[in-house]
């Protein structure tokens, strides 16, 4: 039986990972999270009673609490999800990106190794894995063709790609270095429940929801490609699974849309669902803002070797986890409503930076 400590299980793909290997794969789960503002113990509430579910609150970055979760718990794989994620506030406040995703990663690295290191049955030493959660945005920007995939050279544009970037190259250097059998994974944009009201899906939807302008950045011609939540926790589990130390994996969920199509779409699915505002469709909510600097124009993933040595491929279409998604929403406020109140959620951060750097 896999025995999992899952950092970061509170937040958006944390919390997924988290409910997928309790109920799917019956494995026993620790889920250690600091439980900072973009994390709740709402998102893992379904499983909290399981008795195969232990929850630690603390920071990746405390050395002395991984030693402890690493005696107590003796997992058998990692998955380190724990990060500072949203490249808005990576303007605003990039040392703190740099301590979580770089430090943290650092010192969960050292603590991996010295369990590892402990381990005295040759089956158990074969059996660790660490898998590392990255990003798409550690790549850059593409063209208008052409797609990012495992041998991607490494050009990120904002602090959090950057500090996304440094942890990436300490996970394989730790690996090639100390042995300590990693996996990096490198997954296109997720979308589903349970996401914080501050990235663009969440954030059209409820402002929408409510009747708010939605600030769209440039002229909303960026692209993406989308990957829903649920897909993303099933690729993981089988990368642990089955997936090589010392590989790289790239995860897409093959959907590429510009920002604006997005938008447009969540916009014609509330109006379907809750009727127009005053006879004018949400559409035209929309405003046009000054885009954020170091804004990559588009990103696409080729996930062929994924499907080529693990046999996956993503099974949800986008319009399907979309409209599954604002249907979530409008069913769950009781969830994202003490979320956003008195609170800055549902603003898009790093305008103020935008602004600036348009004026400069």
């Amino acid at each position: 039986m896999m025995r999992a400590l899952v950092t970061g299980g509170c937040g958006f793909i944390g919390s997924a990972l988290v409910r997928h290997l309790v109920r799917d794969w019956h494995a026993q789960v620790v889920n250690l999270d600091a439980l900072t503002y973009a994390a709740t113990l709402g998102s893992v509430q379904s499983v909290a009673d399981e008795a195969n579910y232990r929850f630690e609150q603390g920071d990746v970055c405390d050395r002395a609490l991984l030693k402890r979760i690493f005696a107590d718990h003796r997992p058998t794989c990692v998955f380190h999800l724990a990060a500072e994620s949203h490249v808005d506030r990576s303007i605003e406040d990039p040392l703190l990106f740099v301590r979580t995703n770089v430090l943290g990663t650092a010192t969960l690295l050292e603590a991996a190794l010295d369990y590892y290191r402990s381990l005295k049955d040759k089956a158990d030493r074969a059996a660790f894995r660490l898998v590392h959660v990255s990003t798409d945005e550690v790549f850059g920007s593409l063209g208008e063709g052409g797609a990012f995939n495992e041998e991607t050279p490494y050009d990120p544009s904002s602090p959090y790609s950057a500090s996304k970037a440094g942890a990436d190259h300490l996970a394989r250097a730790w690996h090639r270095t100390f042995g300590l059998p990693v996996i990096v994974t490198n997954c296109s944009n997720n979308y589903g429940p349970f996401q914080f009201p501050e990235k663009l899906i969440p954030l059209m939807i409820l402002r929408a929801r409510q009747g708010e302008t939605l600030p769209v950045y440039g002229a909303g011609e960026n692209v993406r490609d989308w990957l829903y939540l649920e897909e993303h926790a099933r690729a993981r589990a089988l990368i642990a699974e089955a997936g090589q130390p010392g590989e790289t994996y790239c995860i897409s969920g093959q959907a590429e849309r510009r920002n604006i199509e997005v938008v447009h779409a969540i916009c014609d699915l509330l109006d379907r669902q809750l009727g127009s505002l005053a006879g004018k469709s949400r559409r035209s909510l929309i405003r046009f803002v000054a885009d954020r600097p170091g804004h990559d124009l588009r990103y696409a993933i080729d996930a062929s070797h994924l499907g080529r040595q693990l046999r996956w491929k993503p099974q949800v279409a986008f319009d399907e986890g979309l409209r599954q998604t604002v249907a979530w929403y409008l069913e769950n406020r009781a969830w994202w409503l003490p979320l956003t109140e008195g609170r800055e959620a549902l603003r898009r951060a790093g305008l103020k930076m935008a602004s600036s750097a348009s004026h400069g």
